[in-house]
């Protein structure tokens, strides 16, 4: 019974609803005596449109998909030296690490 009573109360709800939805909206009156110019310039109209460049794309073509290529030599090695350093964010100074790498000659 309790049932019946809430699904005819939503679908009652569901038609007002609809009905309001559909009636057409009345127009109110504006402030009548305002002149506006007949092409007021924006700041849309104001910027030229172009038409967006077209970047090429060229994919790589090393075989180990190294990015940049280099050649540091016969029997070289690679030194990196790792510290911590301070970094100051909003949130408070934070302590973060670095490594800086180099080839040399081995």
């Amino acid at each position: 019974m309790i049932r019946r009573t809430i699904t005819g109360a939503g679908l009652a709800l569901a038609a007002a609803l609809l009905l309001q939805a559909a009636e057409p909206a009345l127009a109110q009156p504006g402030p009548q005596a305002r002149p506006q110019a007949a092409a007021a310039p924006t700041d849309l109209s104001s910027q030229q449109r172009r038409p967006p460049r077209r970047l090429r794309i060229y994919p790589r073509t090393t075989p180990d998909g190294v990015y940049p290529r280099n050649f540091p030599g016969r029997n070289a090695v690679r030194e990196c030296t790792a510290t911590y350093v301070q970094e100051y964010r909003p949130s408070g100074t934070v302590i973060v690490p670095r490594m800086n790498c180099f080839w040399r000659r081995g």
